[in-house]
């Protein structure tokens, strides 16, 4: 794609990075092909190409208006469109730099700007969101149907964490909202690596990912989220931490980039690509330990947990949905399917698996009709082959899922935790 950019940006850091990305597209639209909402509006500016195009125009100085800040809003951000291009188009940056360059020169109505205020102020923020969430349960059976879905019953949780008791250490990342919308599984994941001869331990200081609030478009705010984060978990890396673990894979896809992001500020350049080379989503690293999980899986303890299956042959039909930031964003596939079939589970097949869920962040709550369309789908493919629960790996998708089925939804460890439980 030849690019000519307009002088306000050519010199940036931006403008270089925006003109890389863009000269690197050959216009063949195969990413329109694997685009949600490309499939669900069938209007080219609606999908990856035509976004590209737009975020061309508004580099090469030429106009754009509330128009072009409604197709890109409307983007999910899921980046099945990199996973299916030829070409290795990074579109999910250039799609930052775009809409935080539209969102400067356009500006939003009051309304919608107070709509974004409050997500950016309540969501990364675990001491305000968990008193709002646990008042949104207590008025639950008050709350008209369609706020009623999106507010989890309150349940009882596991939240046993094992005491540190290993050599191997591991940090994990508690995040923002996890905590109050799914408590139990980060003390699973501790569990599951204790068995296994790992500690998993939290830095307390850490919190938000910083993903919110970038993708809401105030990166600025953003990177001082990074920043704490990787003060809070350095002094346990200096102290010998193997890997700092995701067990929400939309986290992951956020620190995976802090080395890229804060690759210019000189006094966390150098720890930010160590903090991004170093994590890990849980599903690399209980794949990594697989000796160490067959040996345990063969015991005749694990034979005694599986009553059921060894006895007729029948196993717990699940069906697992992979969150496009675990399997567009990290690029991972099939590991935890296979972990899954190792624990004794069916992992029946879903159609269109690659297709987003419409949770994507703050997503569900700023485009709901479409989030709404594309949940109804997902449901559907999800319980086409009657599986008797399902599993994601990401909070967002697992609350959004649970939202629009009677079926139980759980983080895939969950389960493993509860297969391998003495």
């Amino acid at each position: 794609m030849k690019t000519n950019l307009a002088e306000f940006i050519k010199n940036t850091p931006e403008g270089r990075e925006a003109d890389s990305i863009l000269r690197a597209c050959v216009h063949c639209g195969f990413c329109t092909a694997t685009c949600p909402t490309y499939q669900l509006l069938g209007d080219e500016l609606d999908g990856p190409r035509g976004r590209i195009y737009l975020i061309k125009e508004v580099l090469e100085g030429n106009d754009y208006t509330a128009k072009t800040q409604l197709h890109l809003d409307r983007c999910l951000t899921c980046r099945a469109c990199e996973t299916t291009c030829p070409s290795g188009v990074q579109y999910g940056r250039l799609a930052d730099i775009g809409r935080n360059l539209v969102e400067k020169r356009v500006g939003r109505p009051f309304i919608e700007s107070l709509k974004r205020t409050a997500l950016r102020t309540v969501i990364p923020k675990p001491a305000l969101f968990g008193p709002l969430f646990r008042f949104g349960q207590f008025l639950r059976p008050l709350l008209p149907g369609v706020l009623k879905r999106k507010v989890p019953k309150a349940v009882a949780h596991n939240t046993v964490w094992p005491e540190p008791r290993h050599a191997r250490r591991m940090l994990v990342l508690d995040g923002c909202v996890q905590p109050s919308l799914a408590p139990g599984i980060n003390p699973a994941t501790a569990r599951v690596l204790d068995r296994l001869g790992i500690s998993l331990v939290k830095a307390e200081a850490a919190g938000c990912c910083g993903a919110v609030t970038f993708h809401l478009n105030r990166q600025k705010d953003a990177l001082d989220y990074m920043r704490e984060n990787i003060d809070a978990w350095w002094p346990h890396i200096e102290a010998g931490a193997e890997a700092v673990v995701m067990t929400a894979s939309g986290c992951g896809t956020m620190v995976k980039e802090y080395g890229h992001l804060l690759a210019r500020d000189p006094a966390y350049a150098d720890k930010a690509r160590r903090i991004s080379d170093m994590t890990r989503d849980i599903s690399e690293i209980v794949a990594g330990e697989k000796d160490q999980m067959e040996k345990f899986l063969s015991t005749s303890l694990f034979s005694l947990m599986f009553p059921t299956t060894a006895a007729t042959g029948v196993k717990p039909r699940v069906a697992f949905h992979s969150p496009c930031s675990l399997q567009h964003g990290l690029q991972i596939r099939d590991k935890v399917e296979a972990l899954l079939t190792v624990a004794g589970f069916e992992v029946i097949p879903v159609p269109d698996s690659h297709l987003c869920c419409g949770s994507a962040g703050t997503y569900s709550i700023l485009q709901p009709e479409l989030s709404q369309k594309l949940l109804k789908n997902k449901v559907n493919a999800l319980e086409s082959g009657n599986p008797a629960l399902l599993a994601t790996a990401n909070i967002g998708c697992l609350t959004h899922i649970q939202s629009g089925t009677a079926l139980p939804v759980r983080h895939w460890i969950e389960l493993l935790d509860e297969r391998l439980k003495d």
